[in-house]
Order: C-alpha cells, then sequence, then structure tokens
C-alpha cells in the first residue's frame, strides 16, 4: 500500500454495529432476557432489524416514558452476560482497521452504545482500533471525528452519512445493516461498497490519491 506521511496523516472512523460487528444475536439475547426479567413482552427480532440509534429509543417502543431510564441501565448490566459472545465480526473487519493502521494511520471506533460494552466486543474479537468513543449518533458523532481529524468515516446506517457530513468527513457506507444501498446513497453517501471485505482495496486508491495531491 501507499504510505501516509506524518504531514497529512489519515485518521478513519468506523461505526461498530453492523459495520464492524454482528451485534444481532447478541442483542436478540439481551432483549429475550429483558423480556423474561421484567415481564414486558419484547419483539426481539423487530428490535435487532432496527439498530443503529441510542438505545433509549428502541426502548421507548416497548416500556413507558417514565421507566425507560431505569430497564436501559438493566439492559446495559446484563448485556456482557449474554451479549458478547455470541456476536461475531463482519466480514473483513478486522483487515479494514488493520489496513488503516498499515498506512501509518488511525483507525477509531465511533458508536452510540455504551462504551465500556463497545470495548469488550472489540477485545473479545481481537479487533484492535486506535480509540474508541460511544454515546454518539448520527449528527453528534461528527464531534468525534472533528476531534481526531477523520476524513473519512465508515458506516452502515443513515445516521452514520448525517454524521460524516457533519464533520466534512468523507461517508463510506455498507449495506450491511438495516439500510439498503438507495437509503444510503439518497443519505449521500460518497462512496458505497458491498461489505468491509472491499474497503482495503478502495482505501488503497483513496491513500493513492492524497499522496498525488500533495
Amino acid at each position: 500500500m501507499a504510505s501516509l506521511t506524518a504531514r497529512q496523516p489519515l485518521t478513519v472512523g468506523f461505526d461498530l454495529d453492523m459495520t464492524l460487528i454482528d451485534s444481532r444475536p447478541g442483542i436478540h439475547a439481551v432483549y429475550q432476557a429483558l423480556s423474561e426479567e421484567t415481564g414486558v413482552p419484547i419483539d426481539a427480532d423487530l428490535a435487532v432489524t432496527r439498530l443503529g440509534p441510542p438505545l433509549e429509543q428502541e426502548l421507548a417502543h416497548w416500556f413507558p416514558e417514565e421507566q425507560v431510564g431505569e430497564v436501559v441501565d438493566r439492559y446495559r448490566e446484563i448485556y456482557p452476560t449474554f451479549a458478547i459472545p455470541p456476536t461475531r465480526a463482519m466480514p473483513g473487519a478486522r483487515e479494514a482497521v488493520s489496513a488503516v493502521q498499515e498506512l501509518g494511520g488511525r483507525a477509531i471506533v465511533i458508536t452510540a452504545k455504551h462504551q465500556p460494552n463497545a470495548e469488550l466486543h472489540l477485545t473479545h474479537l481481537g479487533i484492535k482500533p486506535d480509540a474508541v468513543i460511544g454515546w454518539l449518533w448520527a449528527e453528534a458523532k461528527g464531534e468525534a471525528l472533528r476531534e481526531y481529524g477523520a476524513s473519512v468515516f465508515v458506516g452502515d446506517h443513515i445516521g452514520d452519512v448525517r454524521g460524516a457530513h457533519t464533520a466534512g468527513a468523507l461517508a463510506v457506507a455498507v449495506p450491511t445493516g438495516p439500510c439498503d444501498e438507495e437509503a444510503l446513497r439518497r443519505a449521500g453517501a460518497e462512496v458505497l461498497l458491498p461489505d468491509l471485505t472491499a474497503f482495503p482495496a478502495w482505501l488503497e486508491g483513496y491513500a493513492a490519491g492524497l499522496a498525488r495531491r500533495r
């Protein structure tokens, strides 16, 4: 791969759920456990088709507003037990993160997920970004992208596209989550890849283009 100099370091942000990890089996198990514990019916099959937005938004479909905060805390408490073991890396996830680092760049993860649980997932799966930033969704992800000087953000949701554009970063989208190619295109994604297995080759061309413009 072409290498980048310290004069123009490369920082790439990645979303977590359904971009780097397939957390659907684990989250499904958490919702089932939460339903059994509280006695409140939760359609876990439906819930895992809507991953991306903050947890509070999903739980508001199943619990009264005044209970959501307490249930969020309980969800996060039991999450490590039920959600970490069944979660798998998405195809190409480890290679995508490594591709950035092999260029001398930084790979950061920015997610709406509770940050300690995000870190548990990455450690369990052997994915080693340079930083993990949690509790940010959609446009708010742009805050971290700007802080770290990221020029690219990779995600599976239209909220990720909005986050990239808030920071003036290139939105690279993969239709591996709840949003299909057409939705991601309409949201303004500049690059559409079938999945992360295509990312290292795309990054090679992107890095070469940066080098030519110096």
